[in-house]
């Protein structure tokens, strides 16, 4: 039997990928310990954060670890978009992409740091195929999701035998990610879009690996995904 995953704090874990991986990992014997603006599953430990807000999101990452008594591992699910044209993007929108997507996984990481070395603990970023390859329509996600693939290799550098990095580039998925776009931006209807739980799955493959092996990147998409390669 697949050893347990430990204490695994999850943002955005309310919905989409990131509730997929709460139950996963509640599944496999597992804490799932949630960060977002909305309440996850009932029973699931909580703090509500804005990720904008990096002072209140390193509090709340300590809040939590505290509670738990550790941290095993961290999966920053949590992302937004707002789609559009440079110019037709408002800036507000434009940078709480960027302040949500990069500095609240780099405030998230660097919180849970210091209980992720004594538990010699794991980190699994989410990146997405968005962040290898550009699209027009998409400066704020695409530059927040390239930043987050360059912050994921430098972290694996930088903690390269104290913990384990592992970067998620997940492709287009099920999820309530597109509801709120115009229709323009929405995936149409014949799109081939992967099951968060099939994501989800593969998260727990990365925290399951032995001490002294890791899963440094790891893209997964439908067979028939848009945006890869």
């Amino acid at each position: 039997m697949a050893a347990s995953p430990g204490k695994v704090l999850i943002t955005g874990g309310a919905s989409g990928l990131g509730a997929a991986t709460v139950k996963a990992v509640a599944d496999a014997g597992g804490t799932p310990l949630v960060l977002d603006r909305k309440p996850p599953a009932a029973g699931v430990p909580y703090v509500p954060v804005d990720l904008t807000d990096t002072a209140e999101t390193e509090r709340a990452v300590t809040e939590l670890a505290e509670q738990a008594g550790g941290l095993d591992a961290v999966f920053t699910a949590a992302g937004i978009d707002f789609p559009g044209k440079l110019t037709d993007v408002s800036t507000a929108d434009w940078e709480r992409v960027v302040q949500v997507n990069l500095f609240g996984t780099a405030a998230v990481v660097r919180a849970a740091l210091p209980y992720l070395e004594r538990s010699h603990g794991k980190v699994v970023t989410v990146a997405s195929t968005l962040g290898i390859k550009a699209v027009s329509d998409a400066t704020a996600y695409c530059a927040s999701k390239w930043g987050v693939v360059g912050f994921t290799r430098a972290l694996a550098a930088e903690t390269a035998g104290r913990i384990g990095v592992t970067m998620l580039v997940p492709g287009g998925m099920h999820t309530a990610f597109f509801d709120a776009r115009d229709e323009q931006y929405k995936p149409p209807a014949d799109a081939k879009l992967n099951n968060p739980e099939n994501v989800a799955r593969t998260v727990l493959f990365a925290l399951s690996q032995p001490a002294g092996c890791e899963v440094r990147e790891l893209v997964v998409a439908h067979s028939e995904e848009g945006s890869w390669p």
